[in-house]
Order: C-alpha cells, then sequence, then structure tokens
C-alpha cells in the first residue's frame, strides 16, 4: 500500500515540476537575451561618447573666432578660449565632456549660450513627427504593398505587373530623399498648391516631409516583404493549409503574416535607423527647424557643445530603437532567444 501512494505522488511531482522547469528555462532565456542586448546597448553609448567627442577635434573653424568677430585681436580670442576651455588639456576636456554628460549637463551653445538640453528638447519633437511620419508611410505603403505583390505573383499574376513593380521599387528606392522633397515641393506645393512648402507648419505641413523620409525606406521595406512572402508562401505548412480549404483572408493573417512580420522585422529595425537620417536632410529641404537644420548650423558656426548634444541625441536614439526592435523579435519569435543563447 504504500508504494501504491507513494508512486503516485512521485509521478505527479515530476508533472509539477515539468511546467515549472519550462517557465525557469524561459525566464532564463529572456534574461540573457536582454542582458546581452543592454550589453551592446552600452557599448554603443561608449562608442558614441568618444565618437561625438573626438569628432569634434576634426571641426574646421575656431568657435572663439566666431564669437568675437574677425576683427578682434588674438589677445581677446585667447580670452575667449580659455573660458570655453578650449585650451585645456585633451584629458582634462576629455573628462569635463562625460562627468558633464553623467550630471545630465551636454553645455551650453557657443553661439546663443542656451543650454543644448533645452535646445535639443525645443526641436527634438519636429524630428520626431517627421520621422514617425515617415514610419507610417512605410507601414502603409512598402509592407502591404510587398505582401499583396507576392500573393498577386503565387496566384499567377502577370508578368508585366512583377516587371513594372521590380522597376517602381528600384527607381523609388535609388532616389534621394533631398531629390524626392524637392520634386514634391514642385508638384504640389509650388504647382498645384494643395500642400505648403515650408514643413512642420501643424498637420498639412507634415505630409510632403513624412512622404520624402519615408518613401525610398518604403520601396526597400516592399521588396524585403516580398520576398519574405513568397519564402513563406512555398512553406509547407502553407500548402497543408491551404489543402484544408482555409479562405484566402485567414491563410495571410493567422498563419503567413506572424512569419513574414517576424522575417522583415530583422530588416525593418535598419530601415527605421535610416529613417532618421533622412529627417535630418528632408529638414533642411522643408525648413524645418528640428534637429536636422540646427546641427548644419551649429556646424557652419562651429558650435562644438550644439553638434556633440545632437549627434549624441541622434545616435541614442537609433540604439533604442535597435533594442526595441530586438525585444520585439524576441516576443514574436521565440526562436531568436535560443539562437542568442547558442550564440
Amino acid at each position: 500500500m504504500t508504494n501504491l501512494v507513494v508512486a503516485p505522488d512521485i509521478q505527479t511531482s515530476g508533472l509539477s515540476a515539468e511546467p515549472r522547469r519550462g517557465k525557469r528555462s524561459a525566464t532564463h532565456l529572456w534574461t540573457r537575451y536582454i542582458l546581452g542586448r543592454l550589453g551592446g546597448l552600452l557599448g554603443v553609448v561608449v562608442a558614441l561618447l568618444a565618437i561625438t567627442f573626438l569628432l569634434i577635434q576634426f571641426v574646421p573653424g575656431d568657435p572663439a573666432r566666431n564669437i568675437v568677430g574677425v576683427t578682434a585681436t588674438q589677445e581677446q580670442v585667447e580670452v575667449v578660449r580659455e573660458r570655453l576651455g578650449l585650451n585645456d588639456p585633451f584629458l582634462l576636456q576629455a573628462w569635463n565632456y562625460v562627468s558633464g554628460l553623467l550630471g545630465g549637463d551636454l553645455g551650453n551653445s557657443f553661439v546663443t549660450q542656451q543650454p543644448i538640453v533645452e535646445l535639443i528638447g525645443q526641436r527634438l519633437p519636429l524630428t520626431a513627427a517627421v520621422a514617425v511620419g515617415g514610419l507610417v508611410v512605410v507601414l502603409i505603403v512598402g509592407f502591404p504593398v510587398g505582401i499583396a505583390v507576392a500573393f498577386a505573383e503565387r496566384r499567377g499574376g502577370s508578368k508585366v505587373i512583377a516587371g513594372a513593380y521590380n522597376a517602381a521599387a528600384g527607381f523609388l528606392g535609388a532616389i534621394p530623399e533631398y531629390i524626392t522633397g524637392t520634386i514634391l515641393v514642385m508638384v504640389f506645393a509650388l504647382t498645384l498648391q494643395w500642400l505648403p512648402a515650408q514643413g512642420g507648419q501643424g498637420f498639412n505641413g507634415l505630409i510632403l516631409p513624412a512622404i520624402a523620409v519615408g518613401l525610398a525606406p518604403a520601396a526597400v521595406m516592399s521588396r524585403i516583404a516580398r520576398n519574405e512572402t513568397r519564402s513563406v508562401l512555398g512553406q509547407e505548412y502553407i500548402a497543408t493549409a491551404r489543402s484544408k480549404r482555409i479562405s484566402e483572408g485567414r491563410l495571410l493573417f493567422g498563419h503567413a503574416l506572424p512569419n513574414i512580420a517576424t522575417s522583415s522585422l530583422t530588416m525593418g529595425g535598419i530601415l527605421l535607423v535610416a529613417l532618421l537620417g533622412g529627417t535630418v536632410i528632408v529638414e533642411n529641404v522643408f525648413n524645418i527647424p528640428g534637429l536636422g537644420t540646427q546641427i548644419v548650423q551649429s556646424i557652419l558656426s562651429s558650435d562644438y557643445p550644439a553638434i556633440q548634444g545632437i549627434i549624441l541625441t541622434l545616435g541614442l536614439l537609433a540604439a533604442l530603437v535597435n533594442l526595441a526592435v530586438d525585444i520585439l523579435l524576441g516576443v514574436l519569435d521565440p526562436r531568436v532567444l535560443t539562437k542568442s543563447k547558442a550564440a
């Protein structure tokens, strides 16, 4: 009797321990995954600090001379250089830069004496609005178009349509943002007068800049989504689902789309970072008072703290975007966690 009682208890204990081991294993994988990504983020931050500091050493021009003017004497220039700390030893300048950042102080503008944190806070919302608008263009144009073309080809679509798509996607993906923006201004602002040429003024002022910054990434994303869709539609589980007479809508949203999104998301993170770079260029085309126009003005005036602060901010945003994409990828495809452990 004793054996009969103990045996079920042992068996039950083994069954109940298995889910706990599974939960601990999943938690362990996620912990390793997140720590690995945070370690990568820390490495990016250190690299950004080094790059932003060293880059300034090679910026042409003397900010002290720009401040006092070309008619000032060399003694007056040296006084300003001393006040700005430009005559300090290299290591002391580096220490002052890093310690200031750790204290949340990015310094003050050499030109306007405005705190860099305040300057970035004023201009970042417009830059973010243009970048988000470009992302919307990518999501509502690039991703659906690529999937639709792949489904059309799978169902025996015309080769003429496929050829036209390839030509259009290749052409749009290769056009620089400033050319796209210039064409959009000429057509929709100057000729048709549907939208303002000056960007950033309300919702209408963001439409053309968002299209300009998002059109090329949308073309690239559509090609990625098309290739991934064709690959997914060729898998055996899709053929099995078709044999069960599943509707096209259920086949797309229930079976194919999750795998398409997971595969496309890997390259999508790179495109999101590219949107930030494109935003800097587009802001100057549409005269948007964001970080893009500010960094150009800062380079021309040798405003070192402003250049450092803006580059550091954009770099951190790009790193955080990649971190968010990595986490989302782990949620959508748990196999990534296992691959990360193996790596």
